[in-house]
């Protein structure tokens, strides 16, 4: 281990390999929709719940961190993300169980987990940022490709896993996803971290909250869960029941596509970076994330409903590392907090845009196409964001590569 100590390309393996664990936290249940829904009898806008309160709990670390990581220390706070990760998905299959309500159960499972999940969103970006690299808009992207790489192997390990044991299984899973952050937490505790803003005052939070610059971030940052969340955390349910296939070919042909290619569109503009215009490449992703909506929700055959979702994963990829680094170069000495609040719009996207697309499929009678449909109005803010950006960049002469 004294090895690692100096070695920086270790702590980005351990970030990477951090947002594998974030896409467990966000990614497995879901594929246990429609499970708990037969198993425990639990409707479907109470399985929106689940989604909001895990996203919701995320939100809220974000919120609290942004003033006390900085004071704690990034490797206290990163091991201890890793540690409520483990836990919560070491409790997901004995909680439903253990306690009189199963969907009682399962929701604080989630919410333990999430706590973990809401460090690690606000650690890892500044923690890969601290870095002595070059190329950094590169880096983002690079490291938020891991979060789809980490979704799509979720989704083909546990499918594997479901077809040769059957998802009545799914408890024995829940344990093994568990080592992932475990072995993290392990390495976290000796790669070299460095903290931003070490040797320059940073802004203040009232400086953050008084720059323009700042809430078109955040919007965007919204826009980014939202347009991210809304199909990918009911593709699974969605192939399923809205488009009449096996959920095993649901979940490879939706929810896995989806992943891989926001994982190759992340991996795209991180290798050609120095020659695409980051503004224009996210709002050329935000017309293709309205059109995807659109197939998803409109189109009569199952396949392309598929083709829908998955389109809607390479729309979606560069626009959350897009958003950091647009900010990380428009807003010096934003820091730590700044990361933070980022991620706390991110994580009210990420919970807004499926808890929406829910509720009006809930109410438009369990019709996810329906809901879907109406998920197309967080492309649209997408795009109005992204303009405002582009104006903003202008008068301030910002340019992002």
């Amino acid at each position: 281990m004294q090895s690692l100590r100096k070695n920086y390309t270790a702590t980005i393996y351990c970030s990477f390999t951090g947002y594998v664990v974030q896409a467990i936290i966000n990614n497995f249940i879901p594929l246990l929709f429609l499970t708990f829904q037969r198993e425990y009898q639990i409707s479907l806008d109470r399985i929106s719940l689940l989604i909001t309160f895990n996203f919701g709990v995320q939100l809220l670390v974000d919120l609290l961190a942004a003033g006390v990581v900085d004071r704690i220390g990034y490797r206290a706070c990163i091991v201890a993300a890793h540690l409520f990760a483990a836990a919560g998905l070491l409790l997901l299959p004995v909680l439903p169980e253990a306690m009189g309500n199963p969907f009682v159960g399962i929701l604080i499972a989630v919410m333990i987990y999430a706590v973990g999940g809401g460090l690690i969103e606000v650690l890892i970006s500044p923690i890969v940022e601290a870095c002595p690299t070059q190329k950094k808009s590169a880096a983002m992207s690079l490291l938020h490709s891991f979060y789809c790489w980490g979704h799509a192997g979720v989704i083909v390990l546990s499918t594997v896993f479901f077809s040769l044991a059957g998802i009545g299984n799914w408890k024995i899973l829940s344990c093994v996803w568990a080592i992932v952050p475990v072995v993290n937490m392990i390495l976290f505790l000796f790669v070299p971290i460095n903290q931003l803003n070490e040797e320059a005052e940073g802004m203040t939070i009232p400086q953050l909250i008084r720059s323009k610059t700042f809430w078109i971030m955040m919007l965007l940052m919204f826009c980014a869960g939202s347009c991210e969340q809304g199909i990918s955390q009911w593709a699974s349910a969605f192939a399923e029941s809205g488009l009449g296939v096996s959920k095993t070919f649901g979940d490879l042909a939706g929810p896995c596509a989806f992943a891989l290619l926001m994982g190759l569109s992340r991996a795209f503009y991180a290798k050609f970076s120095d020659r695409i215009h980051l503004v224009k490449f996210m709002a050329c992703s935000g017309v293709l994330c309205l059109i995807s909506y659109l197939l998803a929700s409109l189109s009569p055959s199952p396949l392309f409903g598929l083709i829908g979702c998955a389109l809607c994963g390479f729309s979606v990829g560069v626009l959350w590392p897009g958003t950091f680094s647009i900010a990380s170069a428009a807003i010096r000495g934003g820091g730590t907090a700044m990361f933070a609040f980022l991620a706390l719009a991110g994580d009210v996207g990420c919970s807004g845009g499926p808890t929406y697309v829910g509720f009006v499929a809930n109410a438009a009678g369990g019709s996810l196409k329906t809901g879907i449909l109406a998920g197309t109005v967080l492309p649209v803010l997408l795009l109005i964001g992204l303009a405002l950006c582009a104006s903003q960049n202008r008068k301030q002469g910002v340019e992002v590569r």
